[in-house]
């Protein structure tokens, strides 16, 4: 029978981790760091065939290094046995060929659509974070415009770092400062501001914020922010230059403050307090 040109010649086994080789020069080193995180947050159905090529009775692993390090250190054995796709032909430069391109042409996830993978799967967090942005008659979207908040990463980020309230805060100053202006809604703003009320708290009048940083536009706060630092410091440094501009003694915020690290929040206040968003209010 005629191999068809377009399926490989392969063919699937599967091998206990023990007798898999994956110590190639041409491959990346380990990351234990990277094993660490996989492990604790194991899915059996995120498991990839790993990709071996047989010289001389010898697996070679090509691909999926990692993935066998996970499994090994999850089920604590490395007699534990994986599927591999096994490639019996090829020599060691194929196989750094193949390595070396593996990644070339594969079109990665935007955080846009992995978040609305999330929201079709339920996931509390994306769930929550819609139903947040949606309280302010804003919706996410993978496209800039009017209405539209784009910057995903940043509001999954805020949530995770700072908690639910600090996030809510920061999207009602931001709306409430330059009324949904699309150029107000970027990760940087919003970071920004994330960090100022994360930062001095009720020490930050929300009043007296929208009334002095209103005064200048998202454009010209993001000039500002990058005469200064790169990133979320330079554009909360900006927006405190704003604030703190003629305001009397007991008004100014500290600067030294904003250079603090402020202790990592408690998981708790993660969720939406009572009265708020809920689970039950996004179904």
């Amino acid at each position: 029978m005629e191999r068809n040109p377009y399926v490989p010649d392969v063919h699937f086994e599967q091998i206990p981790i023990k007798n898999l080789v994956s110590n190639q020069d041409y491959q990346r080193h380990l990351s234990k760091d990277h094993i660490r995180k996989a492990a604790e947050n194991f899915d059996l159905c995120q498991i990839n065939p790993v990709k071996v090529s047989r010289r001389q009775g010898i697996n070679y692993v090509f691909n999926g290094q990692h993935t066998i390090e996970i499994v090994a250190l999850v089920s604590g054995s490395r007699d534990t046995p994986v599927w591999c796709m096994v490639y019996d032909e090829l020599v060691y430069e194929q196989e750094a060929a193949i390595f070396a391109d593996q990644q070339r042409f594969v079109k990665k996830l935007l955080p846009y659509e992995i978040f609305t993978a999330n929201i079709e799967a339920g996931n509390d967090e994306q769930l929550i974070i819609k139903a947040l942005v949606e309280s302010f008659n804003l919706r996410i979207s993978g496209n800039s415009g009017p209405g539209c908040v784009c910057c995903v990463a940043t509001l999954e980020d805020l949530y995770r770092k700072y908690g639910y309230e600090i996030l809510q805060r920061s999207l009602r100053l931001c709306i409430a400062t330059w009324e949904g202006d699309v150029e107000s809604l970027t990760g940087n703003i919003l970071r920004g501001i994330a960090r100022l009320a994360n930062t001095y708290e009720d020490s930050l009048k929300d009043d007296m914020f929208v009334e002095k940083v209103g005064r200048s536009s998202p454009r010209e706060i993001s000039r500002i922010a990058k005469e200064r630092k790169a990133g979320s410091i330079g554009y909360a440094e900006a927006m405190l230059t704003l604030y703190n501009k003629k305001s009397s003694a007991n008004g100014t915020l500290k600067w030294a403050r904003l250079y603090e690290n402020k202790p990592v929040i408690n998981e708790r206040s993660r969720l939406p307090m009572e009265g708020q968003l809920s689970i039950t209010e996004v179904e």
